[in-house]
């Protein structure tokens, strides 16, 4: 075998273990967002499974315990299709809407940290871990999002005499 043949053989074994690597990790690693309907949807299937849900956040069933600290509370379904959310009337629009929705589905989320300055009702709370066995959601991380908080309104205090 000539030295070109070789290296024309090296080159392509390394291109197919770094094509490897980056197909294998990449679906063990990639997150999507699922709705409380899609993850029931799954049964026991989602049991432990690393996973990202999205939700509105229910005011009244946030409690924590700083002592530990914990944090547990109920999030509500909301539509994961962005344009469904603008046909809704926005992301406040649907939030309100789903909270306030006794027969959407539900969520009871564990999260073992401090509360998060932005849990309140009505937020958008996107939430990363596993299903318990109990149907508790025991999340890792929790992302928030609060669309009244960019509203791109003046304040007050800026407006001229």
């Amino acid at each position: 075998m000539g030295g070109k043949t070789k290296l024309v053989i090296a080159g392509s074994l390394i291109v197919a273990a770094v094509v490897y690597l980056i197909v294998s990790n990449t679906g063990s690693t990639a997150h999507y967002f699922l709705t409380i309907e899609e993850l029931q949807a799954m049964g026991d299937k989602a049991i432990g499974r690393s996973l990202t849900v999205s939700g509105a956040v229910i005011g009244d069933s946030i409690v924590y315990d700083p002592s530990v600290p914990r944090v547990t509370f109920t999030i509500v379904q909301v539509p994961g299709d962005p344009e469904e959310v603008e046909r809704a009337g926005g992301l406040a629009a649907v939030l309100h809407a789903a909270v306030n929705d006794p027969n959407a589905p539900r969520l009871e989320v564990v999260y073992n940290d401090v509360k998060p300055d932005l849990l309140k009702g009505e937020v958008q709370a996107i939430v990363r871990g596993q299903l318990g066995e109990d149907g508790r959601f025991y999340a890792d991380e929790v992302l928030l999002k609060c669309p009244t908080r960019y509203e791109e309104e003046v304040p007050d205090q800026a407006e001229g005499p």
